[in-house]
């Protein structure tokens, strides 16, 4: 037969393309390691070992900063497709239709979007819906239909986007020690983020302020540095809807006021994911946005 002499492909290992995608998509290794709950040093082996059987580099740069390259740029978006319909049918295969899995942000999810999950239970309780944290820097996540994050205003055309709060940014600060600096509320101790580090930056381009260096005191995420600034500890930058209710109900300052931002709350839908549960949650989530209060101008 005129077919018999052709070769089969040899694709490389599952295992191995699974681990370069998530690393890839994560941005670090660490985090595709507790995504794929295995060992840091076994995504890196994998890596390696993808590398060598292709036969390219696939990142490029120091180790504690490593970046794709154009090989490793070409082969993640078939890959993450590949995996996102896979873990997608497998969903589906064992939901009824009534379950909603979204990824968010772990301060917006603590300090937004919970305390208000009451209100959607009580509205929607054939809804299951499950929550898993979604990584600072990530815009998807593995089996999620949607997650839920701040989105720069350059994503907000896309129809997979929809926003549900305009993002203003601000500092904020306990009552007690506004009074103690209120000559000048940015000589305070300064609090910072890890997962958020250029807050500070943005703020000051937003407002058109510069900021004298100062050290800042860094916490692992937003809503710890949100819980040191209600402590007293110290002045931080902060997104209006996650301080909203503290600063209305007095727990919280702000005394520049709070500037807009180019950026907004908004809720991304995976390609092709879309079910009732997930129509029925945008639908609330964009109608709690719009109870959101104006801030305090800056």
């Amino acid at each position: 037969m005129m077919f018999d002499n052709l070769t089969p492909i040899s694709l490389p290992s599952l295992n191995a393309l699974r681990a370069f995608e998530a690393m890839a998509r994560t941005g670090r290794a660490t985090l595709a390691a507790e995504e794929l709950n295995v060992t840091h040093s076994a995504v890196s082996r994998q890596v390696k070992a993808l590398e060598a059987a292709l036969g390219v580099r696939l990142f490029q740069g120091p180790r504690h900063r490593l970046t794709l390259t154009p090989a490793g740029q070409a082969l993640l978006p078939a890959l993450s497709h590949a995996f996102d319909e896979i873990a997608s049918a497998v969903r589906r295969l064992k939901s009824d239709g009534e379950d909603l899995h979204l990824a968010v942000n772990a301060s917006l999810s603590v300090k937004w979007l919970i305390p208000r999950l009451g209100d959607f239970a009580a509205k929607h309780p054939e809804v299951r819906l499950h929550l898993e944290e979604l990584p600072s820097q990530a815009t998807s996540h593995r089996g999620a239909d949607a997650v839920v994050r701040i989105a720069l205003a350059a994503r907000l055309a896309d129809p997979l986007v929809t926003p549900f709060i305009q993002n203003f940014t601000g500092p904020v600060m306990s009552p007690a020690l506004a009074e103690r600096f209120a000559a000048d509320p940015l000589s305070a101790p300064r609090l910072g983020s890890q997962s958020h580090p250029q807050g500070w930056a943005i703020w000051a381009a937003v407002a058109g302020i510069e900021l004298a260096p100062a050290p800042e005191q860094p916490f692992a995420h937003i809503h710890y540095a949100l819980d040191a600034a209600l402590a007293g500890l110290g002045v931080a930058i902060m997104s209006w809807p996650l301080v909203s209710e503290d600063v209305a109900e007095g727990r919280l300052v702000a005394p520049l006021g709070f500037r807009r931002a180019e950026s907004a709350f908004a809720l991304l839908a995976a390609p092709g994911v879309e079910s009732r549960p997930l129509a029925v949650f945008r639908k609330w989530l964009v109608a709690q946005g719009a109870r959101t209060p104006k801030p305090p101008a800056g």
